[in-house]
């Protein structure tokens, strides 16, 4: 009887074969090739069975023995195993300005993977706007394109994302994929608790499905749990994310980065761990992952800052200055990373020892000396002068240091200068102080700074404007109405804008912001609420002027007067000999006998000066006598008591 074809026998196992036997495959792919080496059929076929089995070491090795037309004919195939390999530089070229539909979803992973996020929901938002060639893509295209906006508010790109791509659509709410996305988009901007609801919605969602079995919803379910305990500890809803916490079985988690993750928020959310020795310990069994499975920066930056503040509780003080200070060293100055900043924050406190007293300037200070460009130790110090009560020497550190920035001529320099963070501090600073124009002076600055740039910051230049309106000098208004005028071009129906351009200009050009009065909030509407003969009828309120503290002590009352205290009983050994229970002790005990009233001298000198003195002695008077001829009177000391003194003589 003859053989079978090896290739026939491909060819129809091919035809019908499932998603579940692709052992059979390569089994089948390596008996062709045992034959017949080069079958490009069978070398691409034993690729993909390789990619199906999660074997892409293998899948490249065999990529690699192919040759170069095999890497030609296998593209899409090389592009995906070096990604799950961790080969994301060389995924890269691969999949770089790809025209195959299949390539740019693995450019899109690879850009996600990278953290280019902002290439990542490009290239989503280009195949989203092409039709869909494959069944359920559609779904799979909203799940990863609303998990790279999530990513860039992670990141602090959230200004990168279009306003109506932030808000959930009624689709996102009807996948726990999406709705689990969406709350973390939430979360990132700081709004916890819409995020707090989305995720409630994406654990129903998942735990409704009757497509997955019970271990797959856990497995699903878990993560959910996680970034829910994360919400309430921010919230500081202790007690509900330590009950959370309780739930969630950290082995059972299935993916390592979040197992790590929900250990740290395990220990973040915990009100029992009092020892920092112990938590240090807890927070290090956690295996170190591989480099498939490394966190994003943003999350390995938070364990990173929470492993050195375990070892600040564990007074490691100068360890952990030592180590920071060397990351700060290698990172560009100055810079308004927010990891650099946070990092500068630890190094500061490893300096002071975890005070915040004035004790902890004198040692902060000198090490502003050595990096003068750190914006974080800078913050640490203006925060700790404002702590202290005293923020005229935070002024002044914050101008000397834009001083500094402005003279240099490195445009990053200018960046960190007019950074809005930086602006708004210094806003807040002024207002503190009551020094309203300098506030109009920084805005001012800032606005001119970021108006020539592609993309300004727009609550910026929104807080410049208004802060312009509220001069009288009419070349502040013209700023303010070129500012309101830019923020016009950008979104046309900004009303706030609208609102400033037409104040700007309504005192100086009427007639140019006229055709834009019907677009404001008419004043009928703005006025509805208010009752004006309520107001009328209840007159000019009067504030209450606080009475001037009286510098003459006030007489006691009763409740003032000190109530005698209890007596206490003495012990036996502080107990004088002679003492008698309920006898009053002498009020002169504790004095000299010299000076005590009940004193008697001894001798005749004694008894003599005793009479001289006020208190039991002779009483001298005194007796007035006339002179003669009307010339006055004059007293003259009278001595009363005692014998006459005898005069001296012979015997």
């Amino acid at each position: 009887m003859a053989a079978a074809n090896p290739t026939a026998t491909l060819t129809s196992l091919l035809r019908g074969s499932t998603i579940e036997d692709h052992e059979e495959v390569l089994k089948a792919v390596n008996a062709v090739l045992k034959s017949s080496k080069n079958n490009p059929d069978a070398l691409h076929t034993r690729v993909v069975a390789l990619l199906k089995l999660d074997r892409f070491d293998d899948a490249l090795r065999a990529l690699d023995d192919g040759g170069d037309k095999l890497a030609e004919r296998c593209v899409l195939e090389k592009a995906y195993a070096l990604y799950k390999t961790g080969q994301l530089a060389d995924a890269e070229k691969l999949a770089q300005g790809a025209k195959k539909r299949g390539l740019k979803h693995v450019a899109a992973q690879v850009a996600y993977r990278a953290e280019k996020f902002e290439d990542a929901a490009r290239i989503y938002q280009e195949l989203t706007s092409q039709s869909a060639a494959i069944e359920g893509e559609e779904n799979d295209l909203r799940i990863n394109s609303s998990a790279a906006d999530a990513q860039l508010e992670w990141q602090g790109n959230g200004d990168k994302i279009e306003p109506i791509r932030k808000k959930p659509s009624r689709e996102d709410l009807e996948a726990f994929e999406t709705s689990y996305n969406a709350a973390c988009g939430c979360i990132a901007r700081g709004d916890l608790g819409p995020g707090s609801v989305l995720l409630k919605r994406a654990r129903d969602l998942c735990e409704a499905l009757d497509e997955l079995s019970d271990e797959e919803k856990r497995a699903e379910v878990l993560p959910i749990m996680v970034q829910q305990a994360y919400v309430f500890t921010k919230l500081g809803k202790l007690v509900e994310a330590e009950a959370l916490q309780k739930m969630i079985k950290i082995a059972d988690v299935p993916e390592p980065p979040s197992r790590v993750i929900a250990q740290n928020n395990g220990l973040a959310a915990s009100t029992k761990n009092d020892n920092p020795y112990l938590t240090q310990r807890i927070f290090d069994s956690v295996p170190s992952l591989i480099p498939t499975e490394k966190l994003f920066e943003h999350q390995a930056s938070i364990l990173e800052r929470n492993r050195y503040t375990i070892d600040l509780q564990s007074q490691k003080y100068s360890g952990v200055a030592y180590s920071t200070a060397s990351i700060i060293s290698k990172s560009p100055s100055p810079t308004i990373s927010p990891y650099v900043a946070s990092l500068a924050v630890l190094n500061a406190a490893g300096h002071a020892k975890n005070e915040n007293s004035k004790a902890s300037l004198k040692a902060i200070l000198p090490v502003l000396e050595k990096r003068p460009k750190d914006v974080g130790l800078i913050l640490v110090i203006i925060q700790l002068y404002i702590l202290t009560n005293n923020p005229g020497p935070a002024i002044t550190l914050l101008e000397s240091f834009f001083k500094r920035l402005e003279e240099s001529t490195r445009p990053t320099d200018q960046d960190v200068r007019f950074a809005p963070g930086l602006v708004a501090l210094a806003v807040s600073l002024y207002r503190i102080s009551g020094r309203k124009a300098p506030i109009r002076t920084e805005l001012g600055k800032a606005a001119s700074y970021w108006r020539r740039k592609s993309k300004p910051s727009v609550q910026l230049l929104r807080a410049a404007g208004t802060a312009l309106l509220e001069s009288a000098n009419p070349e502040d208004l013209s700023a303010a109405g070129e500012i309101f005028s830019s923020l016009r071009q950008q979104d046309p129906t900004d009303r706030t804008a609208i609102a400033g351009y037409v104040a700007s200009y309504a005192t100086t050009d009427l007639a140019k912001v006229f055709p834009n009065l019907e677009k404001l909030t008419p004043v009928s509407r703005l006025v509805s609420g208010i009752d004006a003969a309520a107001l009328e009828e209840a007159g000019i309120p009067s504030l209450p002027v606080p009475a001037r503290a009286s510098k003459k002590r006030s007489a006691e009352t009763e409740k003032d007067k000190i109530t005698p205290l209890k007596k206490k009983k003495l012990s036996k050994s502080r107990t004088p000999k002679d003492f008698e229970e309920g006898k009053k002790m002498d009020p002169e005990r504790w004095l000299p006998l010299r000076d005590r009233s009940t004193y008697r001298p001894k001798g005749k000198k004694g008894k003599k000066k005793a009479m001289d003195l006020t208190q039991g002695g002779v009483v001298k008077e005194e007796e007035s006598l006339e002179l003669a001829g009307g010339a006055g009177t004059v007293k003259v000391e009278k001595a009363t008591g005692g014998k006459p003194k005898k005069k001296k003589g012979k015997k």
